[in-house]
Order: structure tokens, then sequence, then C-alpha cells
């Protein structure tokens, strides 16, 4: 879309990456969030939105209904959907049957979408949400008037396995459009100069996109999910990069590589509806 940005944005303590005026423009609404504004105790603090890395699970509960008020959709809490997330190449679409899969952390509630790594929905009121710490998030956008979005997690196994690719092309189809007519956000993720790898998964991503995927021991994943992204017909003018490197900001956000036991930042997208 043209003049799409990602933006700081804060409300209530809560800082996210944002494009304000996608929300204004298409009623969606994108979001890479910091880890600022929740009341998680360290080694997660504070606004940790994962149930999976050992949080109080009431925290993290707190912590998701903290998020989607600051974001201005709270009444669609419930409908919350997050999968359990398993660095492979799955990609699910989400409809009123499974929406709301996975929103509560505290044991009770539907249970999270099993083994997959990207969502995608065109239901309005359904926000999906990945949640990350150095893996890189993708948000997909649709256009009108068949709005649909994707969130995608990919790490070194999902690049590897172009998910970001194959969810654009799968994206596209749902809408009826083009991958050319989607938008891409990329948010956060470890930079390849904190990101050194054994010589043998440098020489996988090297023989698969060539000399961008890395440089001696380091690996560049947003480089490597660009290139699945462009394979797939989302050029580079329709791909807004935060270029924020995960491990150099543990400030606002969360790394597994340069903290090890800590939370999870998300990535969010959601279809805005009449009554959202």
């Amino acid at each position: 879309m043209p003049g799409a940005v990602l933006e700081r944005v804060s409300c209530a303590g809560i800082h996210v990456l944002t494009d304000p005026a996608l929300k204004t423009d298409t009623g969606i609404v994108v979001a890479f969030t910091e880890r600022g504004g929740g009341t998680s105790q360290p080694p997660y603090a504070s606004l940790d939105l994962a149930a999976h890395v050992g949080d109080d699970p009431a925290r993290v509960d707190g912590n998701r209904t903290r998020l989607l008020a600051a974001l201005g959709i709270g009444r669609l809490r419930d409908r919350l959907t997050v999968p359990e997330q398993v660095h492979g190449t799955r990609a699910l679409t989400v409809d009123n049957d499974t929406a709301g899969s996975g929103a509560f952390a505290v044991p009770g509630g539907a249970p999270r979408i099993p083994a997959t790594d990207a969502l995608l929905t065109r239901q309005p009121g359904v926000p999906l949400m990945l949640c990350f710490a150095d893996c890189v998030p993708v948000v997909l956008v649709a256009p009108g008037p068949e709005r649909a979005v994707a969130v995608v997690h990919a790490g070194w196994r999902g690049a590897l396995g172009r998910l970001p690719g194959l969810a654009a092309r799968r994206l596209a189809r749902l809408a009826g459009c083009r991958t050319e007519d989607l938008t891409a956000y990329v948010g956060p993720h470890i930079g390849p100069c904190h990101y050194p790898v054994d010589d043998g998964l440098v020489s996988q991503f090297v023989n698969t996109f060539g000399s961008i995927a890395a440089a001696r021991d380091r690996l560049d994943l947003g480089a490597v999910v660009s290139a699945t992204l462009c394979e797939a017909g989302v050029p580079p003018r329709s791909q807004v990069v935060s270029g924020l490197c995960t491990a150099e900001s543990t400030d606002r956000f969360y790394s597994y590589r340069a903290e090890g036991v800590t939370g999870r930042h998300a990535a969010l997208a959601c279809i805005l509806g009449p009554s959202a």
C-alpha cells in the first residue's frame, strides 16, 4: 500500500510499532509490541505475552488484556487466536470455528492451534497473535474489498523453508488478489551482527539463497525473509522493515540469544468489523 510505514505509538504505557494510517484507511490493525507496560516479573519483565516460557499464566493473560485494550480492540479479547509455534512451515486459515484458540494462558480455555507458525484470516474481529524473541515477525496485509491478514513466525527453519513466501501466496489466494498487491510489515528481529551459526547451517542458506544469506558465520534472517517474499511476488517497495535488532535493544524487546530465559513480544493483526 502506498505510504505504508511503521511508527512507534504509545498508549497506557504500552509501546507498539504500527501503521496508524492503515487502521484509518482500511480498518486493519497491525502491531509489533515492545516489552514495557506489563506486569510480569524478571526475567520476563514486563509485557510478556507468551504462555510457554514459564511466566505466571495469570500475568500473561493480564498482559494480553492490557495490549488489546491499548490497541482499542479490548472487546475482542475472547477472540484472540494464538498457535503453538514449533519453528515449522505450517500455515492455517482461521475461521469462526477456530477463532479464540489459545486466547488464554490460564488452563481451561480453548487450546492453542497445534504446530502452526503462520495464521491467516478474512474474518473481522479475530486478532491473530504470534510470539517472538529474535525470530523474524512478518505481518502480511491484503487490500480491500476482500480484506485479509496473516502473521508469520520465521526462525531459521521457517525462513529456510520459505514460510513467509508461502504465506504470501496463500493470503493472495484467500483475498483474491495478486501477491504484488500485498504489503509486508517486518518487525524487530535479531540482526546478523548478533547471529553467529555453524558452518553447516551457513552452507544450507548460501546454497539456497546465495551470498545475501550470510557473511562468514553470521546469518542474515531479514535478508532471507525479504528474498522469500520477493520470490512470491511481494516487491521490496511493498516491504516495510523496522530495521531494529532485538539483541541490541533488550531494553525494548526480548532476545533469547542475548538473555536466555526471557519473555516474548508479539506480532498482531486484526481486521476490524463494524462493532470492533
